[in-house]
């Protein structure tokens, strides 16, 4: 059975040169025996003069060797210099290595981009003017252990950052290892402003509640001492107690639906849902109000079903939100449209806008962009008095978010307001 002969390899070059060395170290030793018997040297020099012989053939050997072994050690530090720098450049946040007395090693654009004068082979303290900075990256030197600390940019913008310095074992050209420092930097400005939001509707939310409760308790202590036998005193204070019950268990209503819509707000809704006869039943339901308020509400429907994909009851919080605030903040214009129609923009998607439009004394345009603020009201005094507890329209606007849509506010002052909420069409299974 035939067998397949191994490749040919060829001799590596440092066999060659040994292979050499020795062909000339015995010829060498050949001539110089011959020499001695023939009496034209003596023996001590003839082995002095193969000793030198011999020394100068190994001497190209070992230069070579530790050629080699030097381009190793450099490619090696090379590569070692190459993946410490990939990893700095590829670090998410900004990044920064420095040698043990603070220069610049490495940076990444992150941290070229948050601190421009940062250089290379140059102290980072000369670049970094926070005292915090300073007082971190000067204790992690000190003490080479890991130091954290927080401090504020003011320009271009505001912004809460977090420095970390942690000490890192780096390897010496020699072999050994020196410690060097990895100062990360991590933006913690939407965290902070997060818990300031989390912070402002505590208090909020603590203070709309205190605030009925401080009523109700005000007059049971009334009718329990100086009203108890006083029957029309009585029954003012009863009828109070029993709006401001009302008020703050409207407010835990809204608070328990805001969380509940928060809480979906990833999951769209996919029931399909005529919108026709939800805005009929709000409007119904309304009726009351609207006489009470001397308000007439003018609808434009259509006959037609609209459908959309939706939350049937979530749909019906937010019309009844957005009609009841325009009979309660409109009612001087005396009278409130509510209109359905599906629109486009141009080359947009088609959507289904639900328009709510008053006649009343309008918002100043700086209120706009912040009606939809938790417990934002433009005035306080008037909100409260109309029962309100300022979460209406944030509700309604994380409702709108999540059923895909959007809301619209325009307002000019002294003709009114208009709240538009857009929805997505039902698609159907051919557009799907």
């Amino acid at each position: 059975m035939a067998m397949n002969a191994p490749p040919y390899q060829r001799p590596s070059p440092w066999l060659d040169r040994l292979r050499r060395s020795g062909l000339v170290m015995l010829a060498t030793a050949v001539a110089l025996t011959a020499l001695v018997f023939l009496n034209d040297l003596t023996v001590s020099r003839a082995l002095l003069a193969f000793i030198c012989i011999a020394g100068a053939s190994l001497v190209p050997l070992r230069l070579h060797e530790a050629a080699r072994t030097r381009d190793e050690t450099s490619e090696a530090r090379l590569a070692e210099g190459a993946v410490v720098r990939a990893m700095v450049a590829g670090m998410p946040d900004p990044a920064v290595l420095l040698d043990r007395v603070g220069r610049v090693l490495h940076l990444n654009a992150q941290a070229a981009q948050l601190a421009p004068a940062l250089r290379r082979n140059e102290l980072a303290l000369f670049a970094l003017r926070s005292p915090e900075i300073i007082a971190a990256l000067r204790a992690a030197i000190a003490t080479t252990q890991m130091q954290r600390a927080n401090y504020v940019e003011r320009v271009p913008v505001e912004r809460w950052m977090e420095l970390v310095v942690s000490p890192v074992s780096m390897p010496t050209e020699f072999g050994g290892i020196d410690n060097c420092f990895l100062m990360t930097f991590h933006d913690q400005t939407q965290l902070r402003r997060v818990e300031e939001m989390r912070a402002d509707f505590v208090a909020n939310a603590s203070h709309e509640l205190r605030t009925p409760l401080a009523a109700l308790s005000g007059f049971i202590d009334t009718l329990q001492g100086p009203a108890r036998d006083d029957p029309k005193a009585r029954d003012r204070f009863l009828g109070i107690m029993h709006a401001q019950a009302t008020r703050m268990a409207r407010l835990i209503d809204d608070l328990l639906s805001l969380s509940r819509v928060e809480l979906s707000a990833h999951v769209r809704p996919d029931a399909r849902v005529d919108v026709v006869p939800i805005l009929r039943q709000v409007v119904d339901g309304l009726e009351v109000l609207a006489r009470e308020r001397q308000v007439t509400i003018e609808t434009s429907l259509p006959s037609a079903p609209v459908l959309i994909a939706g939350d049937s009851e979530e749909l019906l919080r937010v019309f009844v939100n957005l009609i009841e605030n325009g009979l309660k903040y409109g009612a001087s214009g005396g009278r409130v449209v509510v209109s359905l129609l599906q629109a486009t923009e141009g080359d947009s998607a088609p959507e289904v806008r639900v328009a709510v439009r008053d006649y009343g004394p309008g918002i100043a345009p700086e209120h706009l962009p912040r009606l939809t603020e938790r417990f934002y009201r433009v005035d306080v005094g008037d909100s409260r008095a109309q029962g309100g507890t300022g979460l209406g329209l944030s509700l309604v606007k994380h409702i709108v978010n999540r059923h895909g849509g959007r809301l619209l506010i325009e307002s000019v002052p002294g003709k009114g307001a208009t709240f538009t909420a857009c929805f997505p069409p039902l698609r159907t299974s051919a557009e799907v």
